[in-house]
């Protein structure tokens, strides 16, 4: 990747998916398009199905999962501060732009991220793949950002579960107790898995290990190998993590190192 801006960025070009995805989240946006195929994703107690000549749209933080059927597609996975600076530069003050239509059938947006994914797969000019990008994500940001939060964000804002949400992401690499959970939210054990699936949609563990794919992924972007990300992420082996990656992401690490997609 040549340009600077987007070299801690995953991209997925993936030609054939039949794969179900468990419920999980991501720390960036995700960004892509389904050219073929479909897509049933489940979030927030609805159902969205995203179809041919399509973009969907997942904001950072936001539980979800799905299944595919002969789904083929592309992503990529821009960080808060990309899209937050592009706002600024629009409308003058830094926020981040919430999409809430996860699935937008817009030509000219499709257009747009077309020749953009173009651009990054054949390793053109860093200034053509940065001016494709701009104008892809500012159409998007014009056209479909109904609302925003304030920068920085963090991933769940809710004050009765901060403290330990913010717990869990301090300690990925460690053994987390459920025992040191409850004590954090100064609630018996009981309440706190009541509590704590109401606010996240997930149970600890679940949240947990999405977490630890998420710090994964973000050190595999870096060039670490996958025994090292395996370990610095809380995984007890390479395995476990290479287990853990593909329940939500439908492919192995591995798949995502690779170069050499073409779309």
């Amino acid at each position: 990747m040549k340009l600077p801006l987007l070299s801690d960025t995953a991209f997925e070009n993936i030609a054939d998916s039949t794969d179900n995805f468990a419920f999980h989240f991501h720390d960036t946006y995700t960004i892509g398009l389904t050219h073929r195929g479909l897509f049933t994703s489940h979030y927030d107690h609805r159902i969205i199905q995203a179809y041919e000549h399509t973009a969907r749209i997942i904001n950072p933080g936001e539980i979800h999962g799905g299944e595919s059927h002969t789904w083929q597609y592309t992503n990529f996975y821009p960080s808060v501060e990309i899209l937050s600076t592009l706002y600024e530069q629009i409308y003058g003050e830094k926020k981040m732009p919430i999409f809430e239509r996860h699935i937008i059938e817009d030509e000219a947006l499709f257009g747009r991220l077309i020749a953009f994914f173009q651009a990054v797969y054949a390793d053109e000019a860093a200034m053509v793949v940065e001016s494709r990008l701009i104008d892809a994500l500012g159409y998007l940001i014009a056209h479909y950002a109904q609302k925003t939060l304030p920068y920085p964000f963090t991933c769940n804002d809710s004050k009765a579960m901060s403290t330990v949400i913010e717990y869990i992401h301090d300690n990925l690499e460690a053994d987390i107790s459920l025992n040191a959970l409850a004590k954090t939210a100064h609630v018996s054990k009981y309440h706190f898995l009541r509590l704590f699936k109401n606010h996240t949609g997930l149970t600890p563990h679940q949240y947990i290990i999405a977490g630890r794919v998420c710090k994964a992924k973000t050190l595999m972007m870096r060039g670490e190998s996958l025994s090292h990300v395996a370990l610095q992420s809380g995984f007890s082996d390479q395995s476990h993590f290479i287990r853990a990656f593909r329940k939500i992401y439908g492919y192995s690490p591995k798949t995502l190192q690779k170069s050499n997609f073409i779309l």
